[in-house]
Parts: C-alpha cells; sequence; structure tokens
C-alpha cells in the first residue's frame, strides 16, 4: 500500500513539475471563462480570440516577456495580468504546443 501510495505522489508530483501542463493549468484558471484555450475549442465570448491562433499576431519568443510585463487589453472585461518568471514560460510553452 505504501509503495503504491509513493507512486501515486511521484507521478503527480512529476505532473506538477511538466511546464506545458502547468502553463494549460494556469490558463484554464485565468482565461478559459472567455478564450478558448485548446487547440479545438470555441471561445465562450466571441470577441476572445482562441488562443491557438496567437502565434499569428504575437511573437511567441517574445509572448513570456510579454506576460511578465502584464497583459492588458484595452477590453473592458479582459484583467490585467502578471505571472512570475516560471508561470509566464510554463504559459509560452504550453501555448507553442496548441498553435495553428
Amino acid at each position: 500500500m505504501a509503495s503504491l501510495l509513493a507512486l501515486l505522489f511521484l507521478g503527480t508530483s512529476a505532473q506538477a513539475q511538466d511546464p506545458a501542463q502547468r502553463g494549460r493549468a494556469l490558463l484554464t484558471e485565468f482565461c478559459s471563462r472567455c478564450h478558448a484555450i485548446r487547440i479545438a475549442d470555441k471561445s465562450r465570448n466571441k470577441l476572445a480570440p482562441p488562443f491557438r491562433t496567437l502565434g499569428r499576431s504575437f511573437d511567441m519568443d517574445q509572448f513570456a516577456q510579454d506576460l511578465r510585463r502584464g497583459i492588458l487589453s484595452g477590453h473592458p472585461d479582459m484583467l490585467e495580468f502578471k505571472f512570475s518568471e516560471d508561470d509566464a514560460r510554463a504559459v509560452s510553452t504550453y501555448l507553442r504546443t496548441i498553435q495553428q
């Protein structure tokens, strides 16, 4: 039983370390109420672009720095977001996996 618990803990710990999974979790928490954050979902807010197309409008190499400085939109429903360096890198890593 203890071995099973240790394996479960190690598996969960390894998942928590994966930057793409961390990035997806952050986007789910902060952005999915308006934006499509997966490769094939729809944005709940018609004015919110799906994140899988951000690479068409933003330099993805620069995007992590933008997340650290703070993303501010002129749209009244969008809050300003500032991410830590690790979280910005994780979000950027995830976004790269879904770009079309």
